[in-house]
């Protein structure tokens, strides 16, 4: 079963559905073909009113498309084509892997914590 991220015209992720595996082709209520591929269902997807989408983009639990697995609150990169989680904190910015990074390294061990306050891991 396939999973597709429904955005909004800033590209933001509002929802996610399971849907069709991209290989499977259907014939829609007026008799036309659908199907075939991710980007056929994409569309498909992102045309249904009730789902209220400006566009559509495919994701998986294992992260082998568009980098990681989308969730609600996620912004979708049109010109990567990668999904980016929520930024944590104020102060992280994004690496050219297009993951959050803290302004210090997160010390080595459990039960550290980042305190926005002032800008540092605290020790649970």
């Amino acid at each position: 079963m396939a999973h597709y991220a429904l955005l909004n015209d800033n590209n933001i992720v509002y929802s996610v559905i399971s849907g069709v595996d991209e290989n499977i082709v259907q014939t829609d209520l007026d008799g036309t073909q659908i199907g075939g591929s991710s980007e056929a269902w994409e569309k498909f997807y992102a045309t249904r009113p009730w789902l209220n989408a400006a566009s559509c983009k495919r994701t998986s639990y294992n992260g082998n498309i568009r980098k990681q697995y989308a969730g609600i609150g996620f912004t979708y990169d049109p010109v990567a084509d990668v999904f980016i989680a929520p930024k944590p904190y104020p102060s992280w910015s994004l690496d050219e892997n297009y993951d959050w990074q803290p302004p210090t390294p997160r010390p080595k061990g459990r039960g550290w914590y980042w305190d926005e306050a002032t800008l540092s891991w605290v020790e649970a």
